[in-house]
């Protein structure tokens, strides 16, 4: 199922707000901020001038990033928080889809600005990429619906379990960390499924080649909501800061960070995160490169 088809289908998520994909498919009205506008480095060289390039997942991962009713069109809550930055900074708006692999590279050979592909601050990525958080990452556990699984809270109740994760994420860390205590204790692994698109994963869990979806809380709960298929059963042992992602040094994350606490104090921000039931995952204001998620 396409979720591009579904437009007008309304859903409930776990954060109880009623999700209507045909009116998320209109852009929201952003205020020009010259606050932020102030704070765009003199040297900055844009992409393309006039123009905020960003990268955004190629997948569909609602209610992240999405294809709107007519297949072409991005939308979720990374592309309005991209329409939040761009607005308030006075440019025109650009989205490049790019798979989860290909953003860091992406970003440090110069082909976008900024990239938005749910990347949570870690110590390791503040050494090459500056950070502006925009919300609160959560991770969760997801199941089958008819799974036999009740619930997920440690190492244990993932021994010798098929976990689908993504590759170079946080989960993956934590999976394999939670896979050495397994070992140390006489347990059996988790085997890591390394998948690339939601399908997949989909099929994979529906089918029983794997036992458990290991990914961003948002995502799980909507598609559980969605469908009815899954449903959530557990919350991962750790929570980080999702951010705006751009190149070390270069000022750019100073002008992003103003343009988030502008929209903040407008309500414009919480107005994205309403419409994409993530209001649970809103800050109060955008730090830059606070304290990255360890293991």
């Amino acid at each position: 199922m396409k979720y591009g088809l579904l437009a007008g289908l309304l859903v409930s998520t776990a954060s109880h707000a009623s999700i209507d994909l045909q009116a998320n498919e209109q852009p929201l009205t952003v205020t020009l901020d010259k606050q932020a506008v102030a704070k765009i480095p003199p040297d900055y060289r844009f992409i393309e001038p006039g123009i905020l390039t960003v990268a955004i997942s190629a997948l569909n991962s609602p209610p992240l990033a999405l294809l709107a009713s007519d297949n072409r069109t991005r939308i979720g809550s990374d592309p309005d928080i991209a329409r939040l930055l761009a607005g308030s900074l006075g440019l025109k708006l650009k989205l490049v889809p790019v798979a989860w692999e290909d953003w860091p590279l992406g970003i440090i050979a110069g082909r976008y600005d900024v990239a938005l592909v749910n990347i949570a601050v870690t110590e390791q990525r503040k050494q090459k990429f500056d950070f502006a958080t925009y919300r609160v990452d959560s991770l969760a556990f997801s199941v089958k619906s008819t799974s036999e699984i009740a619930s997920i809270n440690t190492a244990a109740d993932l021994a010798g379990k098929k976990v689908i994760v993504g590759s170079g994420t946080n989960q993956e860390r934590i999976l394999l960390g939670w896979n050495e205590e397994n070992i140390r204790t006489g347990r059996q692994p988790a085997l890591p499924v390394y998948l690339t698109d939601d399908a997949s994963g989909n099929l994979y869990i529906q089918s029983g080649r794997a036992d458990v979806f290991f990914g961003p809380q948002s995502v799980s709960a909507y598609k559980a909501a969605l469908t009815g298929k899954t449903r959530v059963v557990g919350l991962g042992p750790k929570k980080a800061y999702v951010a705006t992602t751009t190149r070390k040094g270069n000022g750019l994350v100073y002008a992003l960070q103003a343009a988030l606490d502008g929209a903040i104090q407008r309500g414009e921000y919480q107005q994205v995160l309403a419409r994409w039931g993530e209001q649970g995952e809103a800050v109060e204001r955008s730090e830059v490169n606070p304290p990255g998620i360890t293991y």
